[in-house]
């Protein structure tokens, strides 16, 4: 039986209004057969996660954070910890983004320290990498993939390791409407599960693509055998789509 993650990052889009009318959207299309290999995740705003919890309370809808910090608490203005996002309803949590990474300059060690931190809480790190254009076509894919990896994985213990979530963004596919193609993503998936081989059996590592991922895309992509799901962008602030591509990850895991 194959194993999905399908998660909608809505990034900063949304007033209230809408996000509570868009989780209510998806609460409502997803369907009541939805396999028990499936599992759904979205990530509102901050300010959003709350009411939207609320609204998607006691389905198998789950919500997480777009960021984190690495501290518990204290003087950072701004921040959201850890607590204060399990305390409004989330579960799980990006770290590493790439427009985190390029905009916000958020160093590989600066990632590392935030998985290190989430991986002590309830909460579920999704840690995302991937490469930008200039990288991979100047041959640099796989170093960037493994330093950004090794950054991660050289600091946390074996057991830790198996709560982390991986998600495969190639910058460049992200916003562009261009995807990576299957065997480009099916590439990259493979060599990320080899490298968490050496750490842990990632046999059960949930490893999803991102990055300009459609309902039309989606089932090429979550065919290949070590994709096991999307994390999903523009697509996602639009109900009718992001529930196309949970029925394809339906259909697929049966």
């Amino acid at each position: 039986m194959r194993q999905y993650v399908i998660a909608g990052n809505w990034k900063m889009n949304t007033v209230l209004s809408r996000a509570e009318e868009l989780a209510q959207e998806i609460k409502q299309g997803i369907s009541q057969s939805l396999h028990s290999g499936v599992s759904v995740v979205v990530f509102p705003p901050s300010v959003f996660i709350h009411p939207v919890a609320q609204h998607v309370q006691g389905t198998r809808i789950k919500v997480g954070a777009q960021n984190c910090s690495n501290e518990p608490y204290g003087a950072f203005t701004g921040e959201i910890s850890t607590d204060m996002i399990t305390s409004v309803g989330g579960e799980y949590t990006l770290i590493g983004h790439s427009e985190r990474r390029v905009i916000y300059k958020e160093s590989n060690e600066v990632v590392a320290a935030k998985v290190k931190h989430v991986l002590t809480t309830s909460l579920t790190p999704v840690l995302c990498i991937g490469e930008t254009l200039q990288e991979r076509q100047s041959g640099q894919t796989w170093t960037v993939l493994q330093q950004q990896l090794d950054a991660v994985y050289t600091q946390i213990d074996k057991t830790s390791a198996e709560n982390i979530i991986i998600a495969y963004e190639p910058v460049w596919a992200i916003g562009t409407g261009v995807a990576a193609t299957k065997v480009e993503a099916q590439e990259a998936h493979n060599f990320i599960r080899k490298y968490v081989g050496n750490y842990i059996d990632s046999t059960n590592t949930m490893i999803l693509y991102g990055g300009s991922v459609t309902a039309d895309n989606a089932d090429q992509l979550l065919l290949q055998p070590d994709i096991n799901g999307a994390l999903i962008g523009g697509a996602s602030l639009k109900a009718e789509t992001f529930l196309s591509i949970i029925a394809t990850a339906n259909k697929l895991a049966g």
